[in-house]
């Protein structure tokens, strides 16, 4: 059976290559368009420079009448002359004034009589709860040592109470609270070194007021020797509201 196409007019055999060749040739003009360059042109306006000459001032040589330097000094030559010893030196000899293992030191022993103690009066603060001997309060005399120092500090609270007196102006006020007074009984036995924290001005006067009408005690000792003894007492003002 014959075919009724002539095969070399059929369209579609070559078709593949017709398609290969097609995109070479857009991947070609897509990658020249991809790296086509354009550069921008600036019109440049080109102008003539002018050089103008410079005038260089030919500065005149002046000779000026320079002295000659000075002549160098004379040489001096010298000249060494020995001469005998006529007079002798004596030499000094100093000696060292060192001493040495091989000098022998006097002996000399010193008796207790021969030291002279100086005797000053050393200026002591004892705490009283640490005296050996509190101070006595006046009625307390005669008794052993706890029971001079029970009485002094009921005989404290006694004259606190005693010599209380509320100020007017506190008590206008309203103003109450503690007061710690700390004052120190000499080796004499007078108050002294007397003060005071409170909440105010007006009853740490009271308060001061009251311990500096102490009378006179007996003073505190330690070791045998009177010494300034430390105490601190509490003051309340509370007043009732009626």
């Amino acid at each position: 059976m014959e075919a009724k196409k002539n095969p070399k007019m059929e369209i579609g055999r070559n078709s593949g290559i017709y398609f290969a060749i097609g995109l070479n040739l857009m991947l070609l003009l897509s990658w020249r368009a991809l790296e086509y360059k354009t550069f921008e042109y600036e019109d440049v306006v080109i102008d003539l420079v002018q050089v103008e000459s410079e005038f260089e001032e030919e500065i005149p040589i002046v000779s000026m009448n320079t002295p000659p330097p000075p002549p160098p000094p004379p040489v001096v030559s010298e000249t060494i002359e020995i001469v005998d010893d006529v007079e002798e030196v004596e030499e000094t000899i100093i000696e060292s004034t060192e001493i040495s293992q091989d000098d022998a030191i006097e002996e000399r022993i010193v008796s207790v009589n021969d030291v002279n103690v100086a005797e000053f009066d050393e200026d002591v603060q004892v705490a009283f709860a640490v005296i050996e001997d509190v101070p006595v309060f006046p009625g307390c005399e005669g008794l052993s040592k706890q029971a001079t120092k029970d009485c002094f500090q009921k005989k404290m609270q006694q004259h606190v109470a005693n010599n209380f007196n509320y100020p007017q102006t506190a008590l206008d006020l309203g103003i109450q609270g503690r007061v710690s007074v700390l004052f120190v009984i000499d080796q004499k036995g007078h108050i002294t070194g007397i003060r005071s924290r409170g909440p105010d001005k007006i009853l740490q006067d009271e308060a001061e007021r009251i311990i500096g009408s102490l009378p006179k005690m007996k003073p505190g000792k330690q070791r045998g020797k009177a010494v300034k003894v430390a105490y601190a007492v509490p003051i309340f003002f509370k007043f009732q509201e009626g």
